[in-house]
């Protein structure tokens, strides 16, 4: 198996945490592009055209014809699909602690293990679960694909600021608003940049003599994906969570995983997105900011080997990640952006949702009617796609928090 892209991770990385060699890093990303001008031309697939050649024209043609060919795409070319265990996996659920004064008495936190073995090992992931005390339950809730490690202080109530967790997220608001909260960690099942898979999920999968995903099978995004599909199956127990209105959350990776986990699990009502970037809603083929060439280069299995085969081809490829969103409808989505996150190609963002959008209106729901990406700080909250940008950088800032929560009320309060 080739391993040069793990090598040119490996010397990035060396590269970036060095500041003596700091020239050789911005010479390594001397090709990325950032000027519309600079773009290649590029054709989009079309999102309404079947294998056969037939356009879709109804919502019963998109479920049983075109959106199982573009989820079969996606898993095998793209996220890697999820292989059947070589063993039966046997779940528990188990909740470890509940909290009912958490944040002074606003709500209550359940410590969740989920625990998977089988005869070839044993891994579990925690769960943390938040919900509002004082309110008609069950709650509709957000699910958030977290860096934050759930087992980590990160997650106690802030001593400085009201209302806030430690890493600064807005739980008090979202109590306020009648929302509960959720958080998966992405390194439970697997590494956040794993070369081996031998340590986590994967292995628990294996075949007798098998020590490695094949080309078509998953990756780290697709194990993420498949760890929140999980917590999903707790949810759907938990009395307190109204498991039909659950919005999965994500930013920069874990906005990747996030849509992924939206596109394949019906269950979740509504997918947030923030700063997906490359594999997540920009582009492909636009080939703006990073590129998928920088991805497996950086991160080599975070998408299926498969992946590689469309480096510098990305023309080649049957999908573009408009149609990733577009496997989401009739399910709202909601994509955010910033000004100078430009490795993540905002336009490329935009694009993405207003070419998903004509499903959404062939299933007679709102898309997005201009092609025009909105103004900074004008929000589209009233349609089943949403978007936004703001001014800043790579992160998720209160201002982000308020508009996501803005536009689950408009789909689950109406």
């Amino acid at each position: 198996m080739n391993r040069t892209p793990v090598l040119r991770s490996l010397l990035l990385g060396l590269l970036v945490a060095s500041p003596g060699v700091a020239r050789e890093a911005k010479e390594y990303d001397a090709d990325v592009h950032y000027e519309e001008s600079d773009l290649p031309h590029y054709d989009l697939p079309p999102v309404l055209v079947a294998a056969s050649g037939k356009r879709v024209v109804t919502a019963e043609e998109w479920h049983s014809v075109r959106r199982p060919e573009i989820l079969s795409l996606f898993s095998h070319l793209v996220y890697g699909r999820v292989p059947e265990p070589a063993r039966a996996i046997e779940t528990e659920f188990e909740v470890v602690q509940t909290d009912p004064q958490f944040m002074e008495g606003r709500g209550t936190r359940k410590d969740v293990k989920i625990h998977f073995r089988n005869e070839q090992g044993e891994i579990s992931m925690h769960v943390l679960v938040f919900v509002p005390n004082g309110v008609e339950r069950p709650v509709p809730a957000f699910l958030k694909h977290s860096f934050n490690n759930t087992q980590s202080k990160d997650f106690d109530a802030s001593a400085t600021r009201p209302g806030r967790l430690r890493n600064g997220w807005p739980l008090g608001e979202m109590f306020e608003r009648g929302y509960g909260f959720c958080a998966v960690y992405h390194q439970d099942l697997v590494g956040h940049n794993e070369v081996g898979f031998l340590k986590g999920i994967h292995r628990l999968f294996y075949p007798e003599g098998q020590s490695f995903p094949k080309a078509h099978e998953w990756g780290v995004l697709s194990a993420c994906a498949w760890g929140a599909m999980r917590a999903m199956d707790y949810l759907g127990l938990d009395e307190d969570i109204d498991h039909k209105r659950v919005a999965i959350m994500g930013h920069s990776k874990m906005g990747k995983a996030a849509l992924w986990t939206a596109a394949q699990d019906e269950r979740i009502a509504l997918a947030i997105s923030a700063q997906s970037g490359c594999a997540g809603a920009a582009l492909w083929r636009r080939k703006s900011g990073e590129t998928l060439k920088k991805m497996v280069t950086r991160f080599p299995y975070w998408l299926c080997r498969n992946a590689w085969k469309f480096v510098e081809q990305e023309d080649d490829l049957p999908v573009d990640q408009h149609m990733l969103l577009a496997c989401i409808a009739p399910r709202p989505v909601y994509v955010h952006s910033s000004v100078d996150d430009t490795w993540a190609d905002s336009r490329g963002e935009y694009l993405s949702a207003f070419h998903a959008s004509e499903v959404y209106e062939l299933l007679g729901k709102k898309g997005l009617a201009s092609e025009a990406s909105p103004k900074v700080g004008e929000p589209i909250i009233q349609s089943d796609v949403g978007y936004h940008i703001r001014e800043g950088g790579h992160s998720v800032e209160l201002y982000d928090w308020r508009r996501f929560m803005d536009f689950a009320d408009y789909h689950f309060k109406r």
